[in-house]
């Protein structure tokens, strides 16, 4: 493994958890190398777009990681934002599709929040998780078969054809997600994260069913 890549990628990744921008010495110190080496690698990464330097010399990342990013499962992405904005649209909650990262984390791949609702679970694209926690990756394991001391919520995913959470991702937000039915090499899940879910078998049903339509949508 290339220490030099492995070291500018933990700078990339930890300015994805700080989007206001870190000075030189918050990365040096984020990832544990001399300040001089922090300064080699940023100027780097600047010099093919990936991170930029405000006036106050703060260190954030930039527009090329857009161009990067863009063909990344990007059929997936085009087939499932008409289904998540109609899961948005009639349930007013904040829809999410999410993919599997090797066997212990997820990432939110896409977000669609509500614009009539008062009030919404926010956020942000690209966020990663562990798969035991939130609805996303119980639902994601779930399709597994199962293995001794599993979670009981993972058993009782597998049952109703979807997952619920209660605040493990972030406090006061539930998380309803099914599998997306596909036998591709992504794994991949659709859900919604509200505040209230007074009637979660409603809820779960679209979810199944809008989960179901993309699996259709990707064979």
């Amino acid at each position: 493994m290339s220490k030099t890549l492995h070291n500018g990628l933990q700078i990339l990744e930890l300015l994805v958890q700080h989007p206001q921008g870190l000075s030189l010495t918050d990365i040096a110190e984020g990832i544990g190398v001399h300040r001089t080496v922090a300064h080699r690698l940023v100027r780097t990464l600047e010099a093919h777009q990936l991170c930029r330097r405000d006036r106050f010399k703060r260190i954030s990342l930039a527009a090329g990681l857009v161009r990067l990013a863009e063909p990344v499962e990007q059929d997936l992405r085009t087939l499932a934002r008409p289904l998540l904005e109609e899961l948005t649209d009639a349930t007013q909650a904040t829809s999410h599709l999410v993919v599997r990262e090797g066997r212990d984390r997820v990432r939110m791949l896409m977000i669609v929040e509500p614009r009539q609702a008062r009030m919404h679970v926010s956020f942000r694209a690209g966020q990663v998780d562990p798969i035991e926690r939130g609805s996303a990756g119980l639902a994601l394991l779930a399709a597994d078969p199962p293995v001794p001391g599993e979670r009981e919520e993972i058993a009782l995913a597998r049952k109703r054809g979807y997952a619920v959470s209660y605040g493990e991702i972030a406090s006061s937000v539930i998380g309803i997600t099914a599998v997306v039915p596909h036998h591709g090499s992504t794994q991949a899940g659709l859900g919604l994260s509200l505040f209230e879910a007074p009637d979660e078998e409603r809820l779960g049903a679209l979810v199944v069913d809008a989960a179901r339509r993309l699996g259709e949508l990707l064979r």
